[in-house]
């Protein structure tokens, strides 16, 4: 299998919130944008600047990292790395020392109730260490909203639910079938909202074909 053909790392996130919602952009091609897409991805538009790389004292960043993991067989970027001036570590090329790695991923929002941006987080690090050969034991998440960064601690427990979504990931894909939208609380907040239909009858039925029918079966 080449790296190519790896799922996003990125989907994680969508498939930990709603597997349908994953499903809808990573197999059927869909997407819809809102405000808080929107706002995320302006954020990643300042954020992703793959030649910005900054020195802070004991401090390295650089930007839009690509990552790839070919035992999770995932690929995608991080935000920030940032490398700390360590006891142990490992060695960067041009630098003195030991450096150990901290991955930081960018939110627009704030901490939200469920897991979602811990686990995209945690899987970003799952690439780093196998990238460069370390153990990372935490990260963080910024959020826009409340300018605040909040602390990941990469545990076994988080690591073990990476683990287990990718591999969910990989069978749904493999099945090539979307799952059935059923309503929730938080769906009002996603942005496949009006091609979902999580409260009509479509439910069942694959949003492609609902799409081709409204749009791609009408005669002039």
């Amino acid at each position: 299998m080449d790296s190519d053909d790896y799922l996003m790392l990125s989907g994680i996130q969508h498939f930990a919130f709603c597997r349908r919602q994953w499903a809808l952009i990573h197999m059927e091609q869909l997407w819809m944008e809102n405000q808080f897409t929107f706002h995320g991805r302006q954020m990643h538009k300042n954020v992703d600047n793959p030649c910005f790389t900054e020195n802070r004292g004991d401090v390295l960043i650089s930007r839009a990292v690509p990552l790839v993991s070919h035992d999770l067989k995932i690929t995608g970027i991080a935000d920030v790395v940032e490398f700390h001036r360590s006891e142990v570590g490992i060695s960067i090329p041009g630098k003195r020392g030991f450096w150990s790695v901290f991955p930081v991923e960018y939110k627009a929002g704030k901490k939200k109730a469920g897991d979602w941006d811990e686990v995209q987080l945690c899987a970003q690090a799952l690439c780093l260490e196998e990238m460069c050969r370390c153990s990372i034991d935490h990260g963080s998440i910024y959020y826009g909203k409340t300018r605040h960064r909040v602390d990941v601690v990469f545990d076994d427990e988080l690591r073990d639910l990476v683990r287990n979504l990718v591999s969910q990931m990989y069978e749904l894909y493999d099945s090539g079938s979307t799952p059935r939208a059923i309503y929730e609380k938080h769906c009002e907040s996603c942005s496949l909202i009006d091609l979902c239909l999580p409260r009509t009858s479509e439910r069942n039925v694959s949003v492609g074909s609902y799409v081709n029918s409204v749009f791609g079966g009408r005669h002039a």
